[in-house]
């Protein structure tokens, strides 16, 4: 792999690779862009195939935040750190204070937080080395379980989305087909359930989809039978890539709004949802209420102020709608471009700014 080479051509920052022989720590942290302010993302631990895997993951996830935090409105880039190996037999805590060790040697410009094989335990270990780390113990002054947080986020979102499809923002009497019912899922779903929605389910795990049936009345269908049921609203609550060309032909939603991450298998799915007509609620700004609640915590945990910040969710979905119709694009590619035209515009005021100061100086020295 020609790294330099794929750095220039995607414009990241810096790679740091992190080894410790003890405590067999293996990891990447990868900083896409802190145009907008420190990198912010959390740390995966997997078992990767091969080291350039891992490598190829956490530069993608990287660019990923980058736009995630951007059309979040944060003062943050977009950063990621993979770890290799297993996490359920080769984690320990020496792993993760040597890790923190690093983080602590990038001095602010990268910031943690959980991910996929982490827990808030290893952020606590973590957090007794840096101060560069958020989701820890509540009793750090932490914000805790971050799924409330992220389903009142979709569930706006969702209310934005039926605004965009239906012309009114009420839920109340749509039927929404829900996709997993996991932590993030159930919450939104008792959000749904209080405005009077209708909600059909599916989960593999069948005491999941019992539960919102007790709690919510939901209907459940079979996982494999979710694509193709009558409803207004289609959410992917569950694994990613589920937009795809064998569900397409399916789906009967005319709107698209969930918290799983990657939804469309590819690019052009999204754009072939457009064609349809089928209006989609990009994942990454949908789902980006977690991240806006941990990136409070950089500010002394607020939750009233931090869900005051995921309530804009709904404003920059109907931006991206306006966009989408404005350049006659579809709305993934709109989020991108949102994204995009904030981080530019941060640039062309720092270079401005920094000319000016050159220029001043450059008097004074003349």
């Amino acid at each position: 792999m020609e790294i330099f080479k794929y750095l220039e051509d995607q414009d990241y920052e810096q790679v740091v690779f992190c080894q410790d022989k003890n405590s067999g720590l293996k990891a990447i942290i990868a900083i896409h862009d802190t145009t907008l302010g420190p990198a912010l993302g959390g740390t995966r631990m997997w078992t990767y195939d091969s080291e350039e895997d891992a490598i190829i993951d956490a530069l993608r996830l990287a660019k990923g935040m980058t736009y995630k935090n951007a059309a979040a409105g944060l003062n943050l880039g977009g950063g990621k750190t993979v770890i290799i190996g297993d996490p359920k037999k080769d984690k320990n805590p020496e792993m993760f204070r040597a890790f923190g060790r690093y983080i602590q040697g990038l001095n602010g410009r990268y910031i943690t937080a959980e991910d996929v094989g982490t827990t808030v335990q290893d952020m606590d270990t973590i957090y007794m080395e840096t101060d560069y780390v958020t989701g820890i113990s509540p009793e750090f002054g932490s914000s805790g379980n971050p799924s409330p947080a992220t389903a009142y986020g979709v569930y706006l979102g969702m209310k934005a989305t039926a605004k965009e499809a239906f012309g009114s923002d009420s839920l109340e009497g749509k039927v929404v087909a829900v996709q997993g019912v996991g932590n993030v899922a159930y919450h939104m779903c008792k959000h749904l359930h209080e405005e009077g929605a209708k909600l059909i389910v599916t989960d593999i795990n069948k005491d999941s989809v019992k539960r919102a049936m007790e709690d919510f009345g939901a209907h459940a269908v079979d996982p494999d039978d979710i694509y193709g049921v009558e409803c207004d609203i289609y959410a992917p609550c569950a694994l990613g890539a589920t937009i795809n060309d064998d569900t397409l032909s399916q789906i009967k939603a005319k709107a698209i709004a969930g918290s799983a991450n990657n939804q469309l298998a590819e690019p052009r799915h999204g754009e072939k949802l457009n064609e349809l007509g089928i209006v989609y609620a990009p994942d990454y700004v949908i789902n980006s209420g977690g991240v806006i609640n941990v990136a409070d915590e950089l500010n002394g945990y607020n939750q009233d102020r931090a869900f005051k910040q995921i309530e804009k969710i709904y404003d920059s979905l109907e931006r991206i709608f306006e966009i989408s119709k404005r350049d006659n694009i579809p709305t993934h590619i709109a989020a991108d471009r949102m994204a995009e035209e904030r981080i530019e515009s941060v640039s062309r005021s720092r270079s401005t700014f920094l000319k000016n100061e050159h220029s001043i100086i450059s008097r004074r020295n003349g």
